[in-house]
């Protein structure tokens, strides 16, 4: 028998989940008090996270994804990055969009059904709010591909769930990326559930990883739990991309604590004892104990912190609604440039329904 092809996933985890480490620290990261401020990141972030669906259960708010258990990864994505790389987001990635300046108030907003939440004041070149599933996939592969043809060191990052890494879209961007060897990172939230359907029953795949493999994307799995694994898994994709070595597909793996969206109730198809487990695994928990090991970190500082990133949100939270409403034409204004004439005449059949002809 002849092999044409063998291969192996690489998996990458440093701190364990009772926050011992499990292996060397890359040299990147071997001062802990590095991680503190990456920590006090992911504090915020389940802070902000924790307010916005209060909003929404008060009715404040429209439906709104959480990403409680996410925030490793999220983190460790956006810290990775520079400024000038361009981000291509689902609709979770909260913790990255923050790190690279989208402001509370604009996630609030596109969360509120406001267009002016996707109009980004301080990082106008990363791709707005993405919820058709991994269309923002193909997105990045674009601007991947802008960047080598005018030979910028610049890298494309776009996120997608274990779902939508089942789409044809990503089989897509991961093809064109693997083709044109571009500056291009896949990242796959593997967080073990697209929406109501197990991993299991969506991919016969032994790993979300290898699914980069047949494009020729250099392939790597991640504990997303662990901040540090997250921060050297992209560490490495950021510099083959840079160095023109092409792209990658990282597959982290994580879990989603609370239910998909607001609108949804995961007991429904989620057992109780699964997600318990997963409690276990909280990225948050985890690197509270390493950090608290090394004398970095204790429970008088974290309550003063959430107190402060408490305050800080609140004035995001009174901002957004304190927004004068967009008058209902509004919705037409962030289509298009310039309005098809089927659309101008919606539109103005909206303002006279409003007695404002």
């Amino acid at each position: 028998m002849t092999v044409v092809a063998k291969f192996e996933i690489e998996y990458l985890q440093y701190l364990g989940p009772d926050g011992t480490p499990v292996a060397e620290f890359p040299e990147a990261f071997s001062d802990p008090a590095t991680l503190l401020p990456l920590f006090k990141q992911m504090l915020f972030v389940r802070t902000f996270d924790s307010k916005a669906i209060a909003l929404q259960r008060t009715g404040k708010l429209g439906t709104y994804a959480a990403c409680l258990g996410h925030e490793a990864t999220h983190v460790g994505i956006g810290a990775a990055m520079r400024p000038e790389d361009v981000f291509a987001p689902s609709y979770r990635e909260y913790g990255a969009q923050i790190m690279r300046g989208v402001q509370l108030r604009e996630i609030l907003m596109y969360w509120g059904g406001d267009e002016r939440g996707n109009d980004f004041q301080h990082q106008k070149h990363d791709f707005p709010w993405c919820v058709p599933i991994a269309t923002q996939c193909l997105h990045a592969a674009g601007a991947a591909l802008a960047f080598k043809l005018r030979k910028e060191p610049r890298v494309a990052v776009t996120c997608c769930g274990d779902g939508g890494s089942s789409k044809t879209d990503t089989y897509a961007a991961i093809n064109s990326a693997g083709a044109y060897a571009l500056p291009f990172v896949q990242c796959i939230v593997n967080n073990g559930w697209a929406i109501s359907v197990p991993r299991t029953a969506q991919t016969g795949a032994e790993t979300l990883a290898q699914k980069g493999l047949a494009g020729g994307l250099h392939c790597l799995q991640v504990d997303g739990n662990d901040l540090v694994a997250v921060l050297e898994g992209m560490r490495r994709a950021l510099e083959r991309a840079r160095n023109g070595e092409g792209g990658s597909v990282i597959e982290f793996m994580t879990y989603r604590l609370h239910d998909h969206t607001t609108a949804d109730d995961a007991r429904r198809y989620r057992d109780e004892a699964e997600v318990k487990d997963a409690w276990t695994r909280d990225p948050m928990t985890r690197l509270r104990t390493y950090l608290t090991a090394q004398n970095l970190w204790d429970e008088d500082q974290e309550k003063a912190w959430i107190a402060d990133c408490g305050q800080r949100i609140d004035v995001e939270i009174n901002a957004y609604l304190e927004l004068k409403v967009q008058p209902v034409e509004a919705m037409f204004d962030y289509l298009y440039a310039d309005p098809p004439p089927d659309l101008l005449e919606q539109r103005a059949k909206a303002i006279a329904a409003e007695g404002r002809a």
